[in-house]
Order: C-alpha cells, then sequence, then structure tokens
C-alpha cells in the first residue's frame, strides 16, 4: 500500500522533553537547585498557579513506566536532558552517584525498549552556584561547562550516539537578559550579546571534547529558528526582517553551521557599541564547534516591518530599535498560546537550510500546541485532541514537500511527551501525546498520541 505522505524507513519518530520539566524531585537526591528553584522561592507570584519546579511529571520515579509508554506511541528515538545540577551539584568537581544510576537506567532502559536516546545538556536550567559566579557573562562558568559536558560523554557516551550541546540558547538571553522572563532578569543589551557569545564558546568546547573521545556519535545543537518574514517587499521592511534575523536566528545558526558570526551582525553590534569582549583563541574555538547534526525547533513565525517611530536616542539599547512585530491580517491562531500557526515555516526553514547552509543532517526536534484547559475535550476518558492531530498533520505534510525537494531532515519530535511543567507558564497549556493527571500522577494516552502511534508505525499517513 502506497501512502499520500511517505516517509523513508529510517526516519526518527519521536517526541522531546527536558529534565527540569519532567524528573521533579527537585532538591532530592542530591541535586542542587538552578535558577528556576531559586526563582520560584523568590518570586512564586510570577509562575501560573503559584505552580513550581517541583511539580513536574515524576519522571525520576516513573520512568520505566513512561519508556513503557514511549514504546507503546511507537517512537524510535526520545530527546531529553541530564541536569547539570543533579549530575554535578556543586557545578564543578564531584559527581552524585545516585544521579549516575538514575541516568543509567534510563538510556539503558530506553536502548532496551529499541528507543534511541537523544541526549541534551543544557535546557535553560543553570545550576544556582554557577549562576552566583555570573552564569554564562562569566567565562569561568563556560569551562565549568566544558567539564560538565565531557564527564557526561565519559559517564553515557558508549551507549549515547546522539548529544546536543544546548537546546534554544537564544531563549536565555531574550528571557534572561532582555524581556524579563527567565532569572536573572536583567535588562541590557550589551549583557545579553555576552551571554550569547560566552554560550556559544560554551558550545563549541563540548563539541572539542566530544570528537577527543572519538565514541562513535555526533553532536549538534538545537536551535528555535523562527522564520523572520517581512510585512512587504518594500526596502525598509526587508531590511528590518534581515535585521531581525541576525539577531534571533543567525548569531546561532552562523557559528554552529558554519564556525563563524555573520559579518553583518558583527558590524551592526560594533557600531552600536554592543560586541561581547572577543579574546584571542575564541574565533579559532568557534570554529571546532561546527555541528554534525542540527535540531530545529518551529512553533510560530516572526512577522516583522520597519519602524514606523523613532527611537529615542536616550533610551537603551533594544533589538526593537531596528524593527516592529506585525501582525498579518486573516492569520490562523492557537487562541490558548496566542501564537501563530503556520505550517508552511516548517519547509521554509528547510528550504533556507538546503540552499544557503548546504544541507546539513537536521531533524525537526520540536513542533507542538499548546491549550488551555483540554479536559473540556474529555470524551469517555481520553482527551480527543483534533486539533493537535490537524496542527502536527499539516506540519508534516510541509516537511514531506521539503524531503521531496532534497532537505537533509531526517526525523520530527513533537513537544512533548507527555503534559508537562512550562517554565513561568506551568501547566496553563498541556502539550503532550499523554495527558498528566497532576493530582494522581497517571497517565493517559490522548487520541493525538494514538494517531501519532500510527503515523511512526506506517512511516506515513494519507
Amino acid at each position: 500500500m502506497t501512502m499520500k505522505y511517505a516517509f523513508p524507513k529510517e526516519f526518527w519518530w519521536g517526541s522531546a522533553s527536558s529534565a527540569p520539566q519532567t524528573e521533579g524531585e527537585n532538591l532530592s537526591f542530591g541535586k542542587s537547585a538552578t535558577t528556576w528553584d531559586h526563582w520560584f522561592e523568590q518570586e512564586p507570584n510570577r509562575f501560573h498557579g503559584n505552580v513550581g519546579p517541583q511539580q513536574t511529571s515524576t519522571f525520576y520515579q516513573h520512568w520505566r513506566e513512561d519508556i513503557a509508554l514511549l514504546k507503546q506511541l511507537n517512537h524510535n528515538t526520545f530527546r531529553t536532558s541530564i541536569s547539570w545540577a543533579r549530575l554535578i551539584p556543586a557545578g564543578r568537581g564531584e559527581v552524585n552517584a545516585e544521579a549516575v544510576t538514575f541516568y543509567n537506567q534510563v538510556i539503558d532502559e530506553m536502548l532496551a525498549q529499541g528507543v534511541q536516546p537523544f541526549i541534551n545538556l543544557f535546557h535553560f536550567d543553570m545550576p544556582m552556584v554557577m549562576q552566583e559566579l555570573g552564569g554564562w557573562e562569566n567565562r569561568d562558568v563556560v569551562q565549568a561547562y566544558g567539564e560538565f559536558a565531557a564527564t557526561c560523554f565519559d559517564l553515557f557516551g558508549d551507549r549515547v550516539k546522539h548529544w546536543f550541546t544546548f537546546n534554544e540558547p537564544v531563549v536565555p538571553v531574550e528571557g534572561g537578559y532582555l524581556y524579563d522572563f527567565h532569572y536573572p532578569n536583567v535588562v541590557d543589551f550589551k549583557r545579553a550579546a555576552t551571554v550569547a557569545y560566552h554560550t556559544m564558546l560554551a558550545h563549541a568546547l563540548a563539541v572539542k571534547a566530544y570528537r577527543e573521545r572519538q565514541q562513535g556519535g555526533e553532536i549538534g545543537i538545537i536551535l528555535n529558528l523562527t522564520p523572520s518574514y517581512p510585512r512587504s517587499q518594500h526596502p525598509a521592511d526587508i531590511k528590518a526582517a534581515n535585521i531581525a534575523d541576525l539577531m534571533f536566528n543567525r548569531s546561532f545558526l552562523d557559528p554552529a553551521l558554519r564556525g563563524e558570526y555573520p559579518q553583518e551582525l558583527v558590524e551592526l553590534l560594533r557600531e552600536q557599541g554592543q560586541l561581547p569582549d572577543c579574546r584571542p583563541g575564541d574565533a579559532e574555538l568557534l570554529q571546532q564547534g561546527v555541528v554534525d547534526l542540527l535540531g530545529i525547533n518551529y512553533y510560530q513565525p516572526r512577522r516583522i516591518q520597519c519602524r514606523d517611530s523613532l527611537v529615542n536616542p536616550e533610551s537603551p539599547m533594544m533589538p526593537e530599535w531596528f524593527f516592529s512585530s506585525y501582525e498579518m491580517p486573516g492569520r490562523k491562531m492557537n487562541p490558548h498560546r496566542g501564537w501563530e500557526i503556520y505550517e508552511k515555516g516548517i519547509y521554509d526553514i528547510l528550504t533556507n537550510l538546503r540552499e544557503n547552509y548546504g544541507n546539513p543532517r537536521c531533524f525537526i526536534s520540536e513542533n507542538g500546541m499548546g491549550v488551555e484547559n483540554e479536559l473540556r475535550f474529555d470524551q469517555g476518558g481520553q482527551i480527543n485532541d483534533e486539533y493537535r492531530i490537524d496542527f502536527v498533520r499539516e506540519h508534516l505534510k510541509w516537511l514531506h514537500r521539503a524531503l521531496q525537494e532534497g532537505s537533509g531532515c531526517l526525523g520530527y519530535h513533537m513537544w512533548t511527551f507527555i503534559d508537562c511543567w512550562s517554565w513561568m507558564n506551568a501547566y496553563k497549556n498541556r502539550y503532550g501525546f499523554v495527558q498528566l493527571d497532576l493530582a494522581t500522577q497517571k497517565r493517559t494516552v490522548k487520541k493525538s498520541g494514538e494517531w501519532f502511534a500510527r503515523v511512526a508505525s506506517h512511516h506515513g499517513f494519507d
């Protein structure tokens, strides 16, 4: 039987999650506090429903049951992360033996169930002891992260063959140093640029350490590539969209795929006096950070227009000095998240990579739809989330077209597996293939989970 949308037999079907959003037991079993634990303690009112990072889906206790569910949903791959604060509670030095046991059990069970572990090393979860030293503003923390990465490779690299240094590294830059939705709640462009730059140095250190070990796997990075679409073809709109792309996409994409920063971005920051401190040896290190595999997170497009008002020259510099957001008339929306749904964006990202970046090995590592109060859609004890099925199906159609045109995309991972705690939003919006009852921790497969299992089993759909 030939399906209309057939995918390669070796295609990666799976989902993604992270340690801080799923493990639970946040300050137990030897784990130290992350920035999230500290911030929640300081300002619980900033979190939806006053629900903090201790109330996750308790993967620490339920890992065996959850991995059985991965198998039931016909995942052949699954992405999660290792908690730096759990593995090395002091940030440097002694390794937590209980954490090693836990992660070994998870990795071994996944492999036993035929699910390849895709392991990420940093998912917004800076150990508070490292943040107290300045976090990514401090090059000592960059070195400490390199040591943490090397420890992970030494402990688990014999079995884990797909590693990632960072998930969405632009988000801690935006949230922590520009727009006040992550700790440490700084608003300062120069410090943001430094954090972004040091993150890519840390990335390159980890890539270098992995390659030195010759463990027979591959290492990459996960970037949320949000296409910047200009309002019109007017030169001013095109220029504005290009600057947004430079700041939010290419500031990480070019170092990861080319080993260097776009000269246009360097010149822009130099003109504004915002360049981070670049030291001898940095450029050579960055060149060693070119990835084997690129993870792509895609949720929504970025619509950009030129500014229609002058910037106050006395105000501190922000990205919005150079562009404004634009609401496209007639756009399709997810009203629960306030995000535009634009399925073609996934195709545009892959086409850009194929035409302008040498068609790298890549995969969709996150794509998803968060919906509030999903119990409205309970039918006989199961969430009937047809809206999520439609969302995934329409994105997969555009992904299929990109493959037909020669894209190097190797797989599709949905965010997320089980409804998880989501930063300041906590459990406001649910994303999972599997429903989580917070009171009982009971897991129930949604209709979308059953649909995805069929697609993965047949490697496609009509």
